[in-house]
């Protein structure tokens, strides 16, 4: 038998090597094609990988950074009723921050460090949060308009291909629902108050219109995630489908408010089945996630500065944690000393 090389043996193991990495992929796009879901242990791509925490992060991000534009109402609110309501809703979008950051975390990347990401720019939340809340009214359409669509691209989401997103997204919906009709209830009781009451939703409408549309994300031909996503089946719609959809129920819910949304050319376009709407203003998007929007600087700014004062509180919570470690690992039972540390589940 002729002696096999060292050349040849590296280039049999990069074969094998070949072979185990087409199977793997093959598995996991079989996966995907079947409506399964892809669970941490299992073995993905690593740009599925990559993206699953790229959008994770942002919706973490936005939900932790929406709670400011409502946060400024809570000492303001005209009633204790409406205090109680605008802080449980404020309260659930920290929940809501909390868990997909445990489901990024499922994917080795640390709450830590995409909060520092955050801070230091380099992972984006949601453009819709950096315009200001001038008015109560602005609670209210932010429950409508924001949370609307928020649901509206969220809802499938639940039927996600990874699991750990998709069962964290069932309960984030059940609250975003809540925080929708809270909102709508409110724009209800100013529309039909005084005239002074009314035109304050008017206004606070015309304001939250187009950045609600926008909230959705650039036009399909100009968006650069949506098309993997969608085969991937991380998300399930495109951009200008879900954007469609939206105005759909938004024109019906509008007329029943008594308010006008701020579009004349928005028509109902019997052969496509649809409301057509009118152009959006995509320079002023850009330049909103560009860091130019009203209050992008106050945003992350304040971000970062409850970051640094709860430190102490961290630090804390570590402190008591690695007092307590010895005692409590002596108490668990062999099941629990093999059973994962974290999972998504327990907090979804």
């Amino acid at each position: 038998m002729a002696a096999v090389t060292a050349d040849q043996t590296t280039q049999g193991t990069l074969g094998t090597q070949d072979v185990a990495d087409a199977d793997r992929v093959a598995a996991f796009e079989a996966a995907v094609a079947a409506d399964e879901r892809i669970e941490p242990r299992d073995w993905m791509p690593d740009a599925y990988r990559a993206t699953l925490v790229r959008q994770m992060a942002q919706h973490a991000h936005s939900e932790i950074i929406g709670m400011q534009p409502e946060a400024n109402w809570i000492t303001r609110a005209p009633s204790l009723r409406r205090k109680a309501i605008l802080m449980a809703k404020v309260q659930d979008e920290a929940g809501h921050g909390l868990y997909l950051y445990s489901a990024a975390e499922t994917l080795g990347t640390s709450r830590e460090e995409l909060l520092d990401k955050l801070h230091a720019g380099r992972q984006r939340y949601s453009s819709i949060f950096n315009y200001p809340t001038l008015t109560w009214a602005d609670v209210g359409a932010i429950g409508w308009l924001v949370d609307g669509a928020a649901i509206t691209n969220q809802v499938p989401l639940c039927r996600c291909s990874y699991g750990p997103y998709a069962r964290a997204m069932v309960r984030i919906c059940k609250e975003e629902s809540f925080h929708q009709r809270q909102g709508y209830e409110l724009l209800l009781a100013l529309s039909r108050g005084t005239e002074a009451q009314h035109a304050m939703a008017q206004d606070a409408v015309n304001r939250w219109w187009w950045p609600s549309l926008m909230m959705f994300g650039p036009p399909d031909e100009a968006s650069s995630h949506s098309e993997q996503s969608m085969a991937w089946k991380i998300k399930r719609h495109s951009n200008d489908e879900l954007r469609r959809r939206f105005v759909d129920i938004c024109v019906p819910q509008a007329e029943a408010l008594g308010l006008e949304l701020p579009d004349p050319d928005i028509r109902w376009n019997e052969e496509l089945g649809r409301h057509e709407f009118g152009a959006i203003d995509w320079d002023e998007f850009q330049a909103v996630l560009k860091g130019n929007g009203p209050c992008n600087e106050q945003r992350i700014s304040q971000r970062r500065r409850a970051h640094e004062e709860g430190a102490w509180v961290r630090d804390a919570a570590a402190a008591h944690a690695a007092k307590h470690a010895p005692a409590q690992s002596s108490t668990r039972t062999p099941a629990q000393h093999s059973a994962p540390a974290h999972h998504v589940e327990e907090t979804a």
